[in-house]
């Protein structure tokens, strides 16, 4: 798949999210390197269970907003390939509906970090747990250039996605360097997914996604899946850590006017 060696073959990884368009993808990319790879699921049941089958990976339910079945995720994954080098911090919920902050209710604001956020805090978290008893790792955070440029109709989602590209990142990698983890982020544009199908009706929303883009088009889900494989090999990014790589073609920012 690469033209060098990414040295994950017999690796074991675990994807959160894993049944999703971009988890999915990102799934079959470490599959493609030799790796041995949990797909975790919430709802997705069947089709985490075909894609662990298609890959000879195994798949793992968890509730991860739901702190005891997180922290018993990585112990089991680990236990369950027999090792654990690379956690891919995927999970997390788009808000589909759009809402301004001034009627926002507090509820979804609240639902929305704690799944996406919150999530990825404790999927970190438990990680570097694991991690910390055997002295290496990659830990790779997904989250979004909502979290970069902001989204209006979605300050939920932004702040969110925000707070694990600045905040989490940038103080997990610190703490996680003393234990022999690097730790970086990928922040994915707007891709074509599952998950912004409906967004996607509107046939002018691509225009509109793309206009501070130097490559006017959308994403896809192995444009964001390469670039984790990359960070996740030591062998391609073993003295990169605290990074951001943003998977958006080019993007500078939002378009605020029509």
């Amino acid at each position: 798949m690469w033209p060098v060696e990414t040295g994950l073959s017999g690796h074991g990884v675990i994807v959160t999210g894993g049944a999703g368009g971009i988890g999915t993808a990102v799934v079959r990319a470490f599959a493609a390197e030799g790796a041995r790879v949990a797909v975790h699921y919430r709802r997705s049941e069947t089709a985490a269970n075909r894609l662990a089958e298609d890959v000879g990976g195994l798949a793992l339910h968890a509730d991860l907003t739901v702190e005891e079945q997180a922290d018993a995720l990585i112990p089991e994954a680990a236990r369950r390939i027999g090792r654990l080098d690379v956690c891919v911090a995927n999970a997390g919920v788009w808000p589909s509906e759009d809402r301004p902050l001034w009627e926002l209710p507090v509820e979804r604001w609240e639902a929305t970090l704690r799944a996406n956020l919150t999530v990825t805090f404790l999927t970190a978290r438990a990680f570097l747990r694991h991690a910390a008893t055997t002295g290496s790792g990659s830990l790779v955070l997904v989250g979004s250039t909502a979290g970069v440029f902001g989204e209006a109709g979605h300050a939920d989602y932004a702040a969110a996605k925000g707070g694990i590209l600045t905040g989490l990142l940038l103080s997990v990698k610190n703490e996680a360097a003393r234990i022999g983890v690097r730790v970086n982020a990928v922040a994915p544009g707007w891709t074509v997914t599952p998950m912004t199908t409906e967004a996607r009706q509107d046939p002018a929303l691509e225009r509109r996604v793309t206009a501070t883009m130097a490559l006017k088009k959308l994403g896809t889900p192995e444009d964001v899946a390469h670039q984790i494989v990359v960070l996740a090999s030591d062998h391609l990014s073993g003295h990169v850590t605290g990074q951001i790589v943003v998977v958006a073609g080019g993007m500078e920012g939002r378009l605020l006017q029509e």
